[in-house]
Formats: structure tokens, sequence, C-alpha cells
């Protein structure tokens, strides 16, 4: 392990010392310069791999606008590296057992599709042409069918022969009063639609204006998706279907329930798979809990494997030899970290073993030998990869905390992993099964960045008022020159529990930007912040505002004793919680000479009932029935009066995460108090917008953020 890291820091220092050399600026436009790599597949034999690159691209149909566009590279892990696709973007990609197709997900007509691509000649052919969106596709180990997630609305599901033959309603109450007995269902297709017909005819007039979207009727608890309301369930469902043109999905499982992270048992005579809900007869909007169930390859004889009330598992990955299964188990609610454990599978013994890892592990899996359980972890600043040993019990972690390893796959003794680092936000790298000898696969980034001068993070700790150590990064200006001074913006990151640090890849090229612009960055993570353990994430119960804010101040403070900081040019930014904890801040610290808020979440009681992550509200604080104290203590609305900073705030007209009557009322209540504040609604974006959004929106997001501050601590404005 100390070889590993010398090896690594030796290289990191070479590449951060070429980063200092450049001499030309990061400029907000290079935001479509930047491509990604993901979902890597490792051949079976190990001897090749396949990966997603998404790049940002004019759209031809649309003026001034862009796209985003993922493709299929194959590689041979020396020279020799092929695109696979074009076209429309492509996803979740998977090796045929023999190594001589790609199966993988491309969008027609609105729906997801599986294709197949042969690898020795011939184009891709499209598997499924079903009406509904297919996913996740999952190859039987005899390279014969391909197992795949259906997903069916609660309307088709009801009329759907193959997944609900009996086309009867669920046995749980969908929550319509009047109707305990969901007769309803079965009434609103017995009578002809007349408005000024018998009661019958009229519920069925005003259940044809539904289908012709007249009206949206909600009885559902959660009802708020990302960009829209959702008054009708979804369900995911299990299929097959042959590896042959014209094939037909075969369903695996039936009914008003969601089945989900299918894997073959290494024989394919079998299925493990997860089911949502704890089978007790509970709508699926209060039923969190979810179990995993075996099944035979024919969907016949599913029994329950792993399943207790209160509790969630997630994740199940057999090994290669099919006799340990692995999987995450949490409570359904509330905060907590899940519990990476074992059993053995197909005997008698299933006692489980758990790891001791306070952190929250993804990406599962075996080593082909299986002696090991590679996975990933956001962890101190970064994502590094961990490795478990079967036999000693004991982790390794095989990667630094300044990168993040975003995705990986491992076969026959290679790892092929995408990563994000300081100098470059993703390349694509092989090394050996301990992440030694790292070899770069790829010029997804280097090529345009070579010239740029970058500004490297320095890291710093702090003690906080509850003995915690608090991480926090200093980026200088990019073209820092000695005895002048350069204002300082304060960056914080959403969750509450995100973590940010060298190796998170979505602030790369804004911090690059704002630094290249000639500001300084200070950024930390807070008490409930995650990455650092469950404590750790558990310290700001019932106090997102002061405890996360001394936090982050106390960072901005130590910071600002650099010799290049000017105080009085002190400036801050935050989105979602942290557009939360911007508005707080300028509530109680009076430091800022401009802040901007962004799809953030001012009024917690409005917010259990506006936003999809509405649960966060009762997870932290309680019901507005129990705590409407507490809740009124930690808005930062309640303390409106005190802001006097200007204040920039934004929010996307679909967001629905957080809710756009939180920032309605926020800027409302300043422009009646005849503050200096202005208010930026971003037509058709979600939440996403600053990491998947409109291309447009996102640079016009970083160039408002720019030109707000500027307007308070620019140059001329110091003249």
């Amino acid at each position: 392990m100390k070889r590993l890291f010398l090896t690594i820091i030796c290289t990191f220092h070479l590449v951060l010392l070429l980063a200092q050399n450049g001499t030309e600026k990061v400029l907000v436009t290079d935001l479509l310069k930047i491509k990604q790599a993901g979902n890597i597949a490792l051949s079976p034999d190990g001897n090749r791999a396949v990966y997603t690159v998404t790049s940002i691209e004019p759209d031809a149909d649309n003026k001034d606008e862009y796209k985003y566009n993922t493709q299929l590279f194959l590689t041979d892990l020396n020279t020799n590296t092929q695109q696979m696709t074009r076209g429309e973007s492509i996803r979740q990609p998977v090796w045929s057992p023999d190594g001589k197709k790609i199966a993988f997900v491309r969008t027609v007509k609105g729906k997801g599709q599986v294709f197949v691509l042969p690898l020795e000649g011939g184009e891709a052919f499209q598997l499924t042409q079903s009406k509904y969106s297919i996913s996740n596709p999952q190859w039987a180990p005899d390279g014969k069918q391909i197992l795949v997630a259906v997903s069916l609305p609660f309307g088709e599901l009801l009329k759907d022969s193959l997944f609900n033959p009996t086309k009867q309603p669920p046995s749980w109450s969908l929550e319509k009063p009047g109707f305990a007995h969901n007769e309803f269902v079965k009434l609103k297709d017995q009578a002809k639609p007349n408005p000024d017909g018998s009661l019958e005819e009229i519920r069925a007039y005003l259940n044809k204006d539904i289908e012709d979207k007249k009206a949206k009727v909600i009885n559902r608890l959660t009802f708020q998706g990302e960009s829209t309301t959702e008054p009708e369930l979804n369900f995911n469902h299990l299929a097959v279907v042959m590896v042959k043109e014209n094939a037909t999905l075969i369903p695996l499982t039936k009914g008003f329930y969601s089945f989900g992270q299918a894997n073959w048992t290494p024989d394919g005579k079998q299925i493990i798979y997860i089911a949502n809900g704890s089978g007790t007869e509970q709508h699926p909007d209060r039923d969190l809990d979810s179990r995993i169930f075996v099944m035979n390859a024919d969907g016949s004889n599913y029994k329950l494997l792993l399943g207790e009330k209160g509790k969630r598992y997630t994740g199940p990955v057999l090994s290669v030899d099919g006799k340990t299964l692995a999987f995450q188990v949490s409570a359904s609610e509330g905060l907590t970290i899940p519990v990476l454990t074992f059993i053995p599978f197909g005997g008698s013994n299933t006692t489980s073993t758990s790891i001791t890892f306070d952190r929250n592990a993804g990406n599962l899996k075996f080593s082909s030998d299986n002696k090991f359980l590679y996975f990933s972890a956001q962890s101190n600043g970064g994502q590094p990869v961990y490795r478990y040993d079967l036999k000693t019990k004991k982790i390794d972690q095989l990667s630094d905390y300044t990168t993040g390893i975003t995705d990986f796959d491992i076969a026959k003794n290679k790892i092929v992993y995408a990563r994000t680092e300081i100098v470059n936000p993703s390349e694509v790298y092989l090394a050996d099964a301990s992440l030694k000898s790292a070899k770069l696969l790829t010029d997804l980034n280097v090529s345009w960045l070579k010239n740029k001068r970058l500004s490297l993070p320095e890291k710093h700790t702090l003690t906080n008022d509850k003995g915690q150590t608090i991480e926090y990064w200093i980026m200088k200006p990019t073209f820092v020159e000695n005895g002048k001074k350069y204002p300082l913006l304060l960056e914080m990151h959403g969750g509450p529990t995100a973590m940010w640090g060298p190796g998170e890849q979505s602030m790369w090229h804004e911090f690059q930007y704002f630094c290249s612009k000639g500001y300084g960055i200070v950024y930390a993570n807070p008490r409930g912040s995650g990455g650092y353990g469950l404590d750790f994430m558990k310290a700001n119960y019932r106090d997102w505002g002061t405890g996360p804010a001394s936090d982050v101040l106390a960072a901005t403070t130590a910071t600002a004793k650099e010799s290049w900081v000017d105080t009085t040019r002190q400036v801050i930014t935050g989105g979602s919680y942290a557009g939360y904890l911007t508005a707080w801040i300028v509530g109680h610290d009076n430091r800022f000479k401009a802040a901007f808020a962004q799809r953030g979440v001012y009024d917690l009681t409005t917010f259990m009932g506006e936003g999809n992550a509405w649960r966060l509200t009762p997870n932290y604080f309680g019901y507005p029935w129990e705590a409407q104290k507490v809740l009124d203590d930690n808005s930062p609305l309640t303390f409106v009066t005190n802001i006097k900073t200007p204040l920039l705030i934004k929010h996307g007209e679909n967001d629905l995460r957080t809710g756009v009557i939180q920032s309605e009322m926020l800027y409302k209540s300043l422009k009646i108090l005849g503050r200096e504040v202005e208010y930026v609604r971003m037509p058709g974006a979600t939440h996403e917008l600053s990491r998947s959004g409109n291309v447009r929106q996102r640079i016009d997001r970083m160039l408002r953020i720019y030109e707000f501050m500027e307007r308070y601590i620019g140059e001329k404005k110091q003249q």
C-alpha cells in the first residue's frame, strides 16, 4: 500500500507541475469541451473493455442550442480504441458471456429499448420492440436470453394481460376517499361519459378528462416528480427476451409491486432480485421497505431470501462462483448509512457477516477468483476504491482522497476505471487488481487542457465546537500575483449529505472558471456532510443553520487571513441545501458583499408540502404539527428582515425537488422590505440544471453568478 501511494504521489506532482505551467485561462465555454466517461465493462476474458463517453454537441435542429450525446467505445487495453455507436445516445452496455456481443439501451420514440451489437461484424439491431420502456439488460449465462426491467404506468399495468393477467386492481388501497376497496377502478369503464347523465356517467366523464390531460387527480402521498406532478404510480417488472430479432418479452414478475436490481446465478437457473415493499399490503408510497428474493429462471418458485420489517435491502451481487451474496441493508427511514453485508448462498447456512465500514459503499464487484469484493465510496473529499478480503475480513484502500473513481469494472486481475482529479475531470485508466501500474487509455480532456493554467486546491482542517475535524480546501486565483489582493468566494455544497473535494467531479469546471476570473475559492465539508461517517452526518440533526454555518464561516475566516485575500470583497453562493445555507448565513452574518442562493429551501414547513425531497423535514426535524417551533427556528425565512446583503435568487421553473414557492417567498419578502434582490427563473429547468441541464442555461448560471458579484466587488466598483 505504501508503494502504491508513493507512485501516485510522484505522478501527481508531475501532473500538477504541468497544470501550473499553462498560459491560458479556463473559459466558461470550456464547459462544451468536457467529456465524461462511464458505464465501464470489462470483457469476460479481461482483454477488452467498453465504456461510454458523454460529450456536448451543437443541436442541429435548434440554432444556438446544444445536446448531450453518449456513445460506446471499445478498447483492447493497448493502443486500439474504436467508437462503436453513433446517432442517438446509448446507455448500460453489457457483454455477452462469450464476449462476442454487446447489449445496450437506446431510446426509441421516447421508450428505452435493448439493442444488440455483434462485435465480429454487422450493425446493432433492436432486440426489443416494447410499448413500455426497457432498461438494465443482463445476459443469461448461456447467452441465449437477456433479463430486462420493464417500466409500466399504473393505468397500463391495470389492463396489461402479461404483467397483470387477472386485470384486477391492487389488493392494497389506492387511498381514493370514499372507495376503500378500489371500487372506482372497476366502475370507471362501466358507463359512457356524459356530463348531464347519471352519477356513473358523470364519473366516466371526469375520468375521460383525466385521460385527455384536462385534470390531474392526486391521491398519492408522493406525487411530485423532478419536473412535474405525478399522480399516477409507476411499476417496474422483470422479464426475459430471447436474443433473436422480433422476440417478445416473457414476464417473470406480475402484479402491483416493483422489482429490480436483478442478477442471474452463475448456472443460469435462478435470478436474485429486489422486491420493493414489506409484503404487508401497504400503498407503495408508504411502504419504504425492500426485500431480497430468489426465483427460478422462468419466474416460478420465488422465495424470500432476506427481509425484515423497517429495513431496506439494496445492491445484491453474487460472487463469480455463486457461493457468496453481498448486499447492503439499512433502516427504511431516518438518517443512516447502509451496512455492507455477506451471506453464504445456495446452502442451508445463512449466517451473515457485516463489515465495519462507516461510509456508503457502491458499485460492488467480486474478483474473478472470489477472494475479494471491490467497491467505491465517497470519503474525505475523494471517492476511493476499496478491496475487502473475504478471508482475512480486512479492507484495503486502493486509491487516495485526492481523486474520484467515478466508475470501474474488474476481471482477470485487471481494473479499468474512470477517474476525476484536480487536473482533469474525466479519463479512463487500466491498472492491475491492486490499482497499481496505472495506464492512461483515453484522451478525453488531456489535449484541450494541456495549455490551460489550473488552480490547485490546498487542503486544510479546523476543529468545530463539537470537536469534529472539518476539512476545507482553498483555491487561489489562477494567475495570482504577489502583493495583489483578490476577492474570496465561499462555495457550499447541498444535500445536506453531499461532499466536495478534489475527487468530486460536478464542480470541476465552475471552480476553475472562477479562479481564472480572478476569484479565490474556499469550500468545506461542514457537519452533516457525507463521506465522514454516520456520527458526522447526523451532527446537523435539528440544526441545519447555526452549526453548519459556523463550520463554513470558520473556514472562510481562516482563508481570509491569506495574504492575497481582499477581506472587503467576500461573496457567497450555494445550491439546494446550500441555497438554504446561503440565505441562512446572510440573515445572520454581514461580511459578504453579495450572495447567490440557488434552487434552495427557505421555509421548512412549506417545503414539506412542495418538494419531492420532503422527507428531509420529518427525518431531520419532525412534522410541522409536532415540531413547528424547531422548523421556524431553522428556516431562513424567519430571519428575512435581517438580510441586508444584496441577493440573487435562482430557481428552475420545473424544479419540484425543492419547489419554486420557496424562492418566490424569499424574493417577494425581500422585495416588500425594499432590499437589493433579483430573481432568476430558468424556464423548463429542473433541480439538475447545474449538472445535466440545458447547456445554455448552465453557462447562463455561471455568468450570472459572475456578473452579479462584479456589481458589488468588481475592480471598477472599488475605484
